[in-house]
């Protein structure tokens, strides 16, 4: 079985069918996993998706923040979520493929502006949540598992524009990657674009406030694919849908692929 994913923070479903569509139609991967839906399940508009042959989805939402969606054209499982750091949040769902493989995808906070738990609530919550993801992974060992996401956080020096000038920037200080780092070392998980395209800069994100962010570049990748360790030599064609991120009215993420042979 050979199956294309795709992972995207839309930021904002319904604002944004229109694009997720164009990506289905254009792109055609199997399963699309979608973060930052700012919609309650049932206001997705799943029936667009579906006349596009997407017709299983599985979801969780709330009003106008957060919230993760998996469209797939295979049959898909839900097998639930996890509230780590219980912020009562959308920011986890899970799905099963007929073969077994276990979809994992993610919406790790974003963590406010100031990287110190001590003046920033939602920094602290961050590396909360990431914690709780580590200690999960370690007591669960994922087998035959694919996680996903905009996991906020561009691990390593090559994934920022600028190493040394977002060294105390959130989404790049060393607190974060090396918790990212820890939550990889418990389950064992490969970074699959990484294994993919091992050289040079590489983004999924570029800022709205930048007047021209293509030829600002000034780019993150916060947007991640990994496997567990008994399926990871079986991804390759990774792939960041650039030209995305320059559609109308874009988000500010850009879709990241892979396929897997499973």
């Amino acid at each position: 079985m050979s199956f294309t994913l795709a992972t995207w923070n839309i930021n904002s479903v319904r604002l944004r069918a229109p694009l997720v569509c164009r990506l289905l139609s254009e792109e055609a991967p199997d399963i699309l996993c979608l973060q930052e839906c700012k919609s309650p399940v049932d206001k997705i508009p799943v029936q667009d998706f579906t006349a596009l042959g997407y017709t299983h989805m599985i979801a969780r939402g709330q009003k106008g923040y957060n919230g993760v969606a998996i469209l797939s054209k295979l049959p898909i499982e839900d097998i639930g979520d996890q509230d780590f750091a219980q912020l009562g949040h959308a920011r986890h769902v899970a799905g099963r493929l007929e073969n077994g493989t276990v979809i994992h995808n993610f919406y790790v906070p974003a963590g406010g502006d100031v990287p110190d738990r001590e003046v920033n609530v939602k920094f602290g919550q961050k590396l909360d949540y990431l914690a709780e993801m580590r200690d999960w992974f370690h007591g669960d060992k994922p087998q035959k598992s694919i996680l996903v996401g905009d996991l906020n956080i561009a691990p390593r020096e090559d994934d920022v524009w600028s190493h040394k000038q977002l060294l105390k920037v959130v989404s790049h200080t060393p607190v974060e990657v090396n918790a990212l780092g820890d939550v990889m070392d418990a389950g064992g998980w490969a970074d699959v674009t990484r294994a993919d395209i091992p050289d040079g800069q590489l983004y999924s994100w570029w800022s709205y406030r930048a007047r021209d962010w293509d030829a600002a570049d000034k780019g993150r990748r916060l947007d991640h694919v990994w496997a567990s360790p008994d399926i990871a030599a079986a991804a390759h064609s990774s792939r960041i849908l650039r030209p995305a991120r320059g559609w109308e009215k874009p988000s500010d993420h850009a879709p990241v692929f892979a396929t897997f042979d499973l």
